[in-house]
C-alpha cells in the first residue's frame, strides 16, 4: 500500500498550500523572503509529505478569513533621504503603501525581512539627483513603471515562473538625474537565512540539490 504521504501531488493541491501561505503572511506569520522561499517550493513540490512541510508550521486553516487591511485613499509611510542617508531593513511591518524620496541623497528600503500585511506592496520612488534602491527576494513579481529623466530606473530581480501565484511589489518610478533600482537577493547583500525546520526537512529530502537548481535556474 501506498504511503498517503508520498502519493503524487496535483496542480489544484499545490495551488491551495500557495493560497495557504499568502494568507499566513497577511496574517504576519511569514516574512517576505520565508513567503517567496515557501511559494517557490510548493511549486516544485511532487507528494503530499512535501506539501505538508511547508505548513506544517502554521495553522491548517485561518480562524477567520485573511484579513487584507483595505487601502485608506492615497495614505503612505514616507522613508526620505535629503543629502543624506535613510535605511530601513531587518523586521519591519509593511501595512500601507510606501513612498521613498532621494533628493541628493540615497534612500535604501530592504524588504526581504518584512511582515507584508496587504495583498501587494506598492512603493512610490522619487529620486532627483539620488538614488532609491529597493532590495526584494528573488522570485516575487517586480511591476516597474514610471519616468526616467537623464536617470534611470531598473528592475534586476530574478522573477518567480510565468503563471505563478508569487507575491507582486508594485513600484512607480520618477527619476530625475538619479536613480530608481529594484534588486534581489543575487545582486544584494545575502540574507542570512535561518533553518527552519520545514527547511531542515527539506534538505533531508532533497539534500542540497535543491539551492544549487534554483541558482542554475535563475541563471546565479
Amino acid at each position: 500500500m501506498t504511503d498517503p504521504g508520498e502519493v503524487r501531488a496535483s496542480d489544484a493541491e499545490r495551488e491551495a498550500v500557495v493560497e495557504l501561505l499568502r494568507e499566513a503572511s497577511v496574517e504576519g506569520r511569514l516574512t517576505l523572503a520565508e513567503l517567496t522561499d515557501r511559494t517557490e517550493a510548493a511549486y516544485t513540490a511532487t507528494t503530499h509529505s512535501e506539501l505538508t512541510l511547508l505548513t506544517q508550521d502554521l495553522p491548517a486553516a485561518p480562524a477567520a478569513p485573511a484579513q487584507v487591511r483595505p487601502r485608506e485613499g492615497k495614505k503612505r509611510r514616507w522613508f526620505v533621504g535629503i543629502m543624506g542617508d535613510t535605511k530601513r531593513r531587518g523586521t519591519w511591518r509593511i501595512d500601507q503603501e510606501l513612498g521613498a524620496v532621494a533628493v541628493m541623497g540615497d534612500v535604501l528600503l530592504d524588504l526581504r525581512e518584512a511582515e507584508v500585511r496587504t495583498d501587494l506592496v506598492e512603493i512610490m520612488a522619487v529620486s532627483v539627483m539620488g538614488d532609491v534602491k529597493i532590495i526584494v527576494p528573488d522570485g516575487v513579481n517586480v511591476d516597474l513603471d514610471g519616468v526616467a529623466i537623464m536617470g534611470d530606473k531598473r528592475v534586476d530581480v530574478q522573477e518567480a515562473a510565468p503563471g505563478t501565484s508569487a507575491p507582486v511589489i508594485r513600484v512607480h518610478a520618477y527619476a530625475v538625474m538619479g536613480d530608481v533600482k529594484v534588486l534581489g537577493d543575487s545582486r544584494a547583500k545575502p540574507l542570512k537565512r535561518r533553518w527552519s525546520a520545514w527547511r531542515e526537512h527539506w534538505r533531508e529530502l532533497h539534500g542540497d540539490d535543491w539551492n544549487e537548481r534554483r541558482h542554475l535556474d535563475r541563471g546565479y
